[in-house]
């Protein structure tokens, strides 16, 4: 089998499946992201995360730790692997973005790994940004940036150039981690970096725990959106120059307007300049 072809329950070897799940729900579960919870013999995970699957999971050996244990889980679901288990690393929303994907990669290199010893396949999910943006409206139709404001790996000074690249850019803004008990200056910050270059009514989405229980909705602007509860669970959706609020929904157009006439469809014509 080669390393890029599908897995099925009959592969002879180790297997590592890396799991996005999306929001939590089963109905927004991909198909083959159920397929490898199913077929798992061992599920690995942050415990909240495998609160959110645990109707999915009966009959199965569960590994669960804490928030700051990613390497433990990763070199746990590695190890198990290479001793011929299947073995599922799970992860809310997309597990290739924010997620345990790329760590999982980093300790297969460590262990020597070359793309044989066992199969590895990475199971794309529901990711926080489209579930927020689907929520919002359309906030998402042209170029945007995702931006982590958690500095635990990441320097501040480093992400502060990336805010202000993106808000210069005039990106839609996607700010993932925006706010714990501890940290608290960062998103204030982040908000005076974007209004140096924002309007400071640009629509702004606030979403906790999207398609989740709890889950709450806000749309605000740049000026106001400190004044509403952010935390750990927000997902910040900051338009840009053109985004606007259509029915109470953020929308950024795509541009079909500097093209085509949206009431009829027709090509719009350039004017001659003489």
């Amino acid at each position: 089998m080669s390393n890029n072809a599908p897995l099925t329950p009959e592969s002879p070897r180790g297997s590592l499946l890396l799991v996005g799940f999306g929001p939590g729900s089963e109905e927004h579960l991909t198909h083959r992201a159920k397929w490898a919870i199913e077929h798992a013999e061992i599920i690995i995970g942050y415990r909240t995360y495998i609160d959110l699957v645990r109707p999915l999971i009966q009959n199965k050996t569960i590994i669960q730790t804490g928030m700051t244990e990613e390497i433990e889980r990763a070199s746990q679901a590695v190890d198990l692997a290479f001793s011929g288990k299947t073995v599922a690393l799970v992860s809310s929303g997309d597990v290739g973005i924010y997620g345990m994907a790329g760590l999982a990669y980093e300790v297969l290199a460590d262990r020597g790994y070359t793309g044989t010893e066992i199969d590895v396949e990475v199971i794309p999910g529901v990711t926080a940004l489209s579930a927020c943006a689907s929520i919002l409206g359309a906030p998402l139709m042209h170029d945007f940036a995702s931006i982590s404001l958690s500095d635990l790996l990441t320097p501040w000074e480093v992400i502060r150039k990336r805010l202000r690249a993106a808000a210069e850019a005039d990106f839609v803004i996607a700010l993932y981690n925006p706010k714990s008990s501890k940290r608290v200056r960062q998103i204030e910050e982040a908000r005076e970096i974007m209004m140096e270059v924002r309007d400071h009514d640009t629509p702004v989405g606030i979403v906790k725990s999207a398609m989740r229980e709890g889950e709450n909705i806000v749309i605000s602007n740049l000026s106001e959106m400190l004044t509403h509860p952010i935390g750990m669970l927000t997902t910040i959706l900051v338009g840009n120059s053109q985004t606007r609020i259509i029915a109470g929904k953020m929308v950024t157009p795509r541009g079909y307007q500097k093209k085509y006439n949206i009431h009829t469809g027709d090509r719009l014509t350039k004017s001659k300049t003489l």
